[in-house]
């Protein structure tokens, strides 16, 4: 489980291929829901990439 102002490395993600290997910032300050489709949302990614949805599984620890 993620909290927000946690910052992680993006392994994967479907939303935005970009971002994969990139570190962001966790948004979210309760786990995602069906509003997301259980994904959460990084911001920080990159000065061009806006805030992205990602799944746990496509994320890791900084």
């Amino acid at each position: 489980m993620f909290q927000a102002g946690q910052e992680v490395l993006i392994v994967a993600c479907e939303d935005d291929p970009r971002t994969a290997g990139r570190t962001g910032r966790i948004v979210d300050e309760v786990p995602p829901g069906p509003l997301t489709n259980g994904r959460w949302t990084v911001h920080r990614v990159g000065l061009l990439i806006g805030p992205v949805l990602c799944h746990t599984r496509e994320l890791r620890l900084a």
